[in-house]
């Protein structure tokens, strides 16, 4: 399906960019930032509306733009719901500012930080139910990156709470990368295997080529 495969196309080129994007904010910003303990959303702060959060916004529309095809592949509506909301989400936390590091958190930080972890809750969930239905295609990759993707935002969580902010940059962006793998790997089933719909389990009657069981319709 010509479509499907330029969902994927453009999905793909989207994760590219963002990806080129957030490695040239990180390369923009001042030294005194330490990628080890800060988090992303701490280094896009300190160029408000540069690079970092142009990433972000781009991540979200190549996510965005894969929904049709997973839709006409035959996914279902929470993983297509679940997948909204980590676009949203990832959006939100583009637009609205995060506090500078060492301030009071104002009400845009706590909009930020709720934004996040909507997104990086919602799209494991999302790939583990994609993994589940066949039109996820690389269902092992899947399942392995979203148990990958939840262990990293546990971690993440301790860090953030009673573990003092240890190492809180790093997990946040192996959380990133695993997660972007996630999209990765559904932009490229689309993109490779455009003609994949969902596995239509029923069996066709010998006396009606083509008509499954269970359709409604009668046999002679």
């Amino acid at each position: 399906m010509p479509g499907t495969r330029s969902s994927g196309l453009l999905a793909l080129g989207g994760i590219v960019l963002a990806a080129v994007l957030a490695m040239v904010g990180h390369l923009e910003v001042s030294d005194d930032l330490d990628p080890w303990s800060l988090t992303v959303s701490d280094f896009a702060v300190s160029d408000r509306g540069g690079v970092i959060d142009t990433a972000m916004a781009v991540l979200a529309a190549a996510s965005l733009v894969l929904l049709p095809s997973l839709r006409r592949a035959g996914a279902g509506r929470v993983p297509l719901a679940l997948l909204t909301a980590w676009s949203t989400g990832l959006l939100a936390a583009a637009v609205v500012p995060t506090n500078e590091p060492g301030t009071p958190m104002d009400t845009a930080a706590y909009v930020h930080r709720y934004a996040s972890v909507l997104s990086f809750l919602a799209l494991p969930v999302a790939g583990w139910l994609l993994a589940r239905h066949p039109v996820a295609g690389a269902a092992a990759w899947l399942r392995g990156l979203t148990v990958a993707s939840l262990v990293l935002a546990g971690a993440m969580i301790w860090s953030a709470y009673p573990g003092d902010r240890a190492l809180l940059g790093l997990i946040e962006r192996l959380l990133i990368l695993t997660e972007t793998a996630v999209i990765t790997t559904l932009a490229l089933h689309a993109t490779l295997n455009p003609r994949t719909s969902a596995v239509d389990h029923a069996v066709a009657t010998p006396h009606g080529p083509g008509i499954p069981v269970g359709s409604g319709a009668t046999t002679p």
